[in-house]
């Protein structure tokens, strides 16, 4: 599985898991849907998860003028998995995780979601630097 997919598909799992209450291992599965699994995506979802709070407190850092909860799911939980990357993953570039969150923004969120989630992350990457 290429890291895109891998990234799409954790977003599906992150959301899943946040809308449903689910476990991690069912939003997995779930998101699999019976194709092999993947390393990187794994660390992703159960990354993300275990990590949310510190994650969580990242972005509200760099929120202006926004609540967590107010932000659109798929935001939030895109912008979750990329600060997730951004700090944990070390074979990751900073850069190519703002991209792809961004790139990411642009297929399954509104007409605002690129912009909006690379002006959080420039700022989450200037803090973590």
């Amino acid at each position: 599985m290429k890291r895109r997919t891998a990234r799409e598909k954790a977003l599906q799992a992150v959301y899943q898991i946040e809308i449903g209450k689910g476990e991690i291992q069912d939003a997995i599965e779930s998101v699999l849907e019976g194709t092999p699994n993947d390393q990187y995506f794994e660390k992703l979802v159960k990354g993300t998860e275990e990590n949310k709070e510190q994650i969580d407190q990242i972005i509200m850092e760099n929120l202006e003028n926004w609540k967590m909860e107010r932000l659109a799911n798929i935001d939030r939980n895109l912008l979750r998995i990329a600060v997730y990357e951004m700090k944990y993953c070390e074979d990751v570039p900073v850069s190519v995780a703002m991209d792809e969150a961004i790139e990411i923004a642009k297929i399954y969120g509104d007409d605002q979601s690129s912009r909006f989630i690379n002006a959080v992350l420039s700022k989450v990457k200037d803090k973590l630097v």
